[in-house]
């Protein structure tokens, strides 16, 4: 679909990209001929992830950690960055979510969603986009939301709350940003079975079983469509797409809302089995990370 070497001499910026969604989208535009850089909290994946992609596809993958949730923190990693050239591309992907009853919610598990995707997708957003500005440069910010920015979700109401947050940032950062040649969209995806979402999200499913079975299309999405769709939104290809939302879901949010009320008939023992599956695998991961 994309001409051989269509980003290259483009500078792109993945938060969460050792992982996920943000891994795939370092590759495609590896493949393409960009300069990627992935940012995590542990920067021994994000190390791991870019060496790995460097032995398969080339090119060149820079690895950096920091705690998107510390402004000064992504400050000095931009800045660093910046000794080499301005960005061409910012990708927010970083976030984290978790089910839960909101009455069982405690302000600490708010914070620790919403200390993520909405304050630390501004930081970023924020750092790049007015050293764009101050240098008279051109640039795109592709940010990953998801559907329910249209129509609320039970059950994930700091994710809900945090993405919307990032929908309104796009639109108003468009019309305010767009005279400067900064453009910001969004990409709505619905499920793209990984891991982690697998594991916190959805606990004791199959990976993927009730969007197949609820879908119109009767599957989920695929790395790839997502990966083609990001490359196309900072391609150049139109770039009078500015400030919109663009779901990826096969129509399911037309269908069925596209969220989590169907955990309305969970009873509490399933509730309870939910949030030990999911403090397990935090567990778990903090033991990996020693």
């Amino acid at each position: 679909m994309f001409t051989p070497g269509l980003l290259k001499g483009r500078r792109i910026l993945v938060t969460g990209g050792g992982t996920g969604l943000g891994k795939a989208m370092t590759t495609r535009f590896l493949q393409l001929g960009a300069e990627v850089h992935i940012c995590g909290r542990r920067k021994s994946v994000c190390e791991e992830t870019a060496g790995e992609l460097m032995k398969e596809h080339g090119g060149k993958v820079v690895a950096h950690g920091v705690d998107i949730r510390d402004a000064g923190a992504v400050d000095a990693m931009i800045e660093e960055i910046w000794k080499d050239g301005p960005l061409t591309d910012l990708i927010n992907n970083a976030a984290g979510n978790f089910i839960s009853r909101t009455q069982d919610l405690s302000p600490r598990g708010f914070d620790a969603v919403a200390n993520i995707v909405m304050h630390g997708t501004f930081y970023v957003t924020h750092a790049v986009g007015r050293r764009w500005i101050a240098g008279k440069h051109r640039g795109n910010v592709v940010s990953i939301t998801v559907t329910w920015v249209r129509n609320g979700s039970p059950y994930v109401v700091p994710s809900t709350m945090s993405k919307a947050a990032i929908h309104a940032m796009t639109m108003s950062l468009a019309t305010e940003w767009g005279r400067y040649g900064i453009r910001l969209n969004t990409i709505a995806p619905g499920e793209i079975p990984t891991e982690g979402m697998s594991k916190r999200i959805k606990p004791g499913d199959e990976a993927g079983a009730r969007t197949k079975a609820m879908n119109p299309m009767l599957r989920v999405g695929t790395m790839e469509e997502l990966q083609n769709l990001a490359t196309f939104l900072i391609s150049g290809g139109c770039d009078w797409i500015n400030g919109e939302t663009i779901a990826m879901d096969g129509a399911q949010a037309l269908a069925m809302g596209g969220n989590f009320y169907q955990l309305r008939d969970w009873s509490d023992a399933d509730w309870n089995a939910a949030k030990d599956a999911i403090m397990a695998q935090n567990n778990k991961d903090k033991a990996a990370r020693g």
